[in-house]
């Protein structure tokens, strides 16, 4: 019975003569192997009760009567509070969330959760407004300088960059006249 990995075995009295996983006469208990520490659950009352009448227990039932201790009671044996070892119990989850929002109480009200990174600049912007500079400094372009320049240096520059570029030549008085 259970799942895959994890295992959960019931404890039963069943006749001989059937088959093993026929119909059972009784559940008395249950074995869980998957816990820490194992889970063994018996009826006490019951187990005494079908050993006395003649049960045989398996190999597997018989050690977990004796760590359960009902071995050594149906035997007479000391020891019969047996070896079995309890879990701690839970806190229950109540107390757990009591006891969490008593702790949210006391803790600052201001910076109590972490916000994005544009919402924590969204914050400082509002507590601390920056003045506002309406004016934008930017560089000025080649074309925003020829625009300023007057007309008439603009057409010195122009005139100085075609002689620089043009090739210097041996100038006639023929072609200085036209």
């Amino acid at each position: 019975m259970g799942k895959i990995r994890t295992p959960f075995f019931r404890i039963v009295v069943t006749d001989s003569r059937k088959a093993r996983n026929g119909l059972s006469i009784e559940e008395i208990g249950r074995y869980v192997p998957g816990q820490e520490p194992s889970i063994m659950e018996v009826n006490s009352e019951r187990a005494q009760y079908w050993l006395g009448v003649g049960a045989q227990p398996t190999a597997a039932v018989e050690a977990i009567f004796k760590v359960t201790g009902d071995w050594q009671k149906f035997k007479g044996l000391p020891g019969t509070e047996g070896t079995l070892k309890f879990a701690t119990p839970k806190p229950a989850k109540s107390i757990a969330y009591e006891a969490a929002v008593k702790q949210a109480m006391d803790e600052p009200k201001e910076g109590a959760t972490t916000m994005k990174k544009k919402a924590q600049e969204k914050l400082a912007a509002k507590a601390n407004p920056a003045p506002v500079v309406e004016e934008v400094v930017s560089e000025p372009t080649a074309t925003d300088v020829v625009a300023e320049v007057p007309a008439e240096v603009a057409t010195t520059d122009v005139v100085v960059e075609a002689v620089a570029e043009a090739p210097a030549e041996p100038v006639t008085s023929e072609e200085a006249a036209e």
